[in-house]
């Protein structure tokens, strides 16, 4: 296997590991939970399906592995001798944030079993003293939510070569056959004229280019794409910033043979960018 990046995710319980695990397997990194540091020299070693799809490999180790203290030094170093590019992210929260979190969740923490969820929290930060200092990167928690903390790793994970741009899907869709319940953003374009009531156009579909014609040189559609898509290159930079892995476009027409098809050819060929994975979908073009 390629000497891939490696991210550790390890720090306090409660400061939004798997969170942040999840926004690196969303941009492309190979992740496991809770894998024994003993196993990190074998795995890393492992010829892992479709590898050069991979961007990187991120593992979440904590105290909830015993040994993990005594044993992560020496191996850690021994990856990094070997020319693995081993970062430590250190997630941690302020004591009120963690202890309103597992009010919250109702979880037990792993080193209260005989003493107070406050006590336990205090003993942990004691014991990952030194792992914060080796760390690469610490991030306080505090006061990210879900959304936020995605996009600070999303933006620690552009450091990878191979980072995995957002999946834009653009879908046309009839709403007589129902409205698809996995998008984003719905645009409804059943006020452009219709091809359906033309006769020489009614059993032509949306990719044919006298459709194409009759549905865009018209004063209304082009006022309607000018404003629509102007808005997408405001929106979707956003999308990308907030670390959103996946954006799904509908378009929907009637039957979702003509216009909708016609809409979402043009919003394709507008937002595509050589760093953009784009893919269209016309669900109910043969029905």
């Amino acid at each position: 296997m390629k000497k891939l990046n490696i991210f550790i995710i390890t720090g306090l319980s409660g400061s939004g590991k798997s969170c942040a695990i999840a926004a690196l397997e969303d941009t492309g990194f190979y992740c496991v939970d809770n894998m024994p540091v003993a196993l990190l020299p074998k795995f890393v070693e492992l010829p892992i399906e479709s590898d050069s799809e991979i961007d990187g490999l991120a593992f979440v180790m904590d105290l909830r592995e015993k040994g993990f203290l005594s044993t992560y030094p020496s191996i850690f170093e021994s990856l990094k001798e070997k020319g693995y590019q081993l970062k430590i992210l250190f997630l941690e929260a302020d004591e009120n944030i963690l202890l309103k979190r597992y009010s919250q969740t109702r979880r037990h923490h792993p080193l209260s079993q005989d003493k107070s969820l406050l006590e336990g929290i205090r003993k942990e930060q004691e014991q990952l003293t030194k792992l914060k200092i080796a760390a690469d990167k610490i991030i306080n928690t505090s006061h990210y939510n879900v959304h936020k903390l995605k996009s600070v790793i999303r933006n620690i994970a552009l450091q990878s070569k191979d980072f995995a741009p957002m999946s834009i899907n653009i879908l046309s869709f009839g709403f007589k056959y129902g409205v698809p319940s996995d998008t984003s953003l719905i645009m409804d374009v059943r006020f452009l004229l219709n091809p359906h009531f033309v006769p020489d156009l009614k059993a032509l579909d949306g990719k044919s280019g006298k459709v194409q014609n009759y549905v865009l040189d018209n004063d209304d559609t082009r006022t309607f794409l000018k404003k629509y898509l102007d808005f997408l290159d405001y929106l979707i930079p956003l999308y990308e910033k907030e670390g959103k892995a996946y954006l799904t476009i509908g378009v929907g027409c009637t039957g979702g043979r003509h216009r909708s098809v016609v809409i979402a050819e043009v919003i394709s060929k507008h937002i595509k960018k050589p760093d953009r994975k784009i893919m269209v979908t016309h669900r109910d073009i043969d029905l």
